[in-house]
């Protein structure tokens, strides 16, 4: 007869995997939920114990640090700078690729937001983690109406860096004007709004 802790085990396991079941088949909820400070915690906790150790030595972004100085590319291969591309002014930095439908998904959102901030609010860049000539194309037929960079994906790109050693897309950081970084999201934003919220001072 099985004890009462392996009954309870077994119950808290079939209610885990009920819950992760009803996010897979219900991808708005999963975001909802994503847009909660803890499920964001959660999402971090549980993606930094499974990330790859990052290379030895490679600075890494920190909440309330200033971010370490890296190089990534315009999408005709001019290098650029950060953060001091950024200076000056609170940045949203998106991190995308064209193979990632969630991120694909969530540009109108992004799209949205840059427009409501103009020339005086906080400026929103994407930096896609991908081959420039497939950005180049993606972005030809479905123009961004802010800036975007490029940068190639691997074990010290500048998702890693900007903190996301799991790899997860989209991934967003928030960046204060002297190049600190404030804040970051796992995954899409459920809408403009939130996306503001969460972008606020």
């Amino acid at each position: 007869m099985p004890s009462h802790r392996a009954v309870l085990g077994a119950a808290l396991l079939a209610g885990l995997a009920g819950a992760v079941a009803s996010l897979y088949f219900q991808p708005r909820l999963a975001i909802q939920l994503a847009n909660t400070e803890w499920g964001q915690r959660t999402l971090g906790t549980l993606l930094a114990a499974r990330a790859p150790a990052p290379p030895p030595g490679l600075a890494i972004a920190r909440p309330g640090a200033r971010l370490p100085s890296f190089t990534v590319h315009t999408l005709d291969g001019t290098p650029v700078a950060l953060p001091g591309r950024w200076a000056g002014r609170t940045t949203v930095v998106n991190l995308w690729a064209t193979w990632c439908a969630p991120c694909l998904r969530e540009m109108p959102i992004l799209q949205a937001f840059a427009r409501t901030q103009a020339q005086h609010g906080t400026q929103l860049a994407g930096i896609a983690l991908d081959d420039a000539a497939a950005v180049r194309n993606f972005l030809h037929a479905h123009p961004a109406r802010y800036p975007q960079l490029v940068a190639a994906p691997g074990p010290a790109d500048a998702g890693v860096r900007l903190g996301n050693p799991a790899g997860v897309l989209p991934y967003t950081v928030l960046v204060d004007a002297d190049g600190r970084l404030l804040k970051t999201h796992i995954g899409p934003f459920a809408d403009t709004a939130a996306l503001a919220a969460w972008a606020a001072p």
